[in-house]
């Protein structure tokens, strides 16, 4: 709850009475009214339902009014992110794929190109710089 100037003085449950008073079968404002006297707060989008329903009673003052509006204006709007939607996977370098075959088909224990193959067979990322270690064995070792 924030600090007031006046603590004696609250808007808030002023307006909400004086509306409950004007909708007395009004579920809406009977449990606004509840949960600002056991929590002694109000949402933002739950002051301006309020602030609604308040501008039509003709018994509230003003100045009360504005009063409520202006909390309303002081009070953070939060949004909702945009749900993220997942990358796609990223697809397989197919030179890479066949070098790494045909490599392996003429040195099946190569240590590093099976390593390779691993992390490609995954979908793990390869490095640029594993794309050209595999490109220059290919050179060296088949061509």
């Amino acid at each position: 709850m924030m600090n007031k100037i006046k603590p004696d003085l609250d808007i808030i449950l002023d307006v909400l009475k004086l509306t409950f008073a004007s909708y007395p079968t009004s579920k809406f404002i009977e449990s606004l009214l509840y949960q600002y006297q056991e929590r002694g707060s109000l949402s933002k989008k739950q002051l301006e339902g309020l602030y609604s329903k308040a501008s039509n009673v003709k018994s509230i003052p003003p100045g009360k009014l504005a009063t409520l509006e202006a909390i309303i204006l002081k009070k953070p709007t939060r949004y909702k992110s945009e749900a993220t939607t997942p990358k796609p996977l990223s697809a397989k370098d197919e030179l890479v794929e066949k070098y790494l075959i045909d490599i392996l088909a003429k040195y099946p224990q190569h240590k590093m190109v099976l390593f390779i193959k691993m992390k490609f067979d995954n979908n793990e990322a390869i490095t640029t710089l594993e794309k050209s270690e595999i490109t220059r064995l290919h050179k060296i070792l088949i061509k």
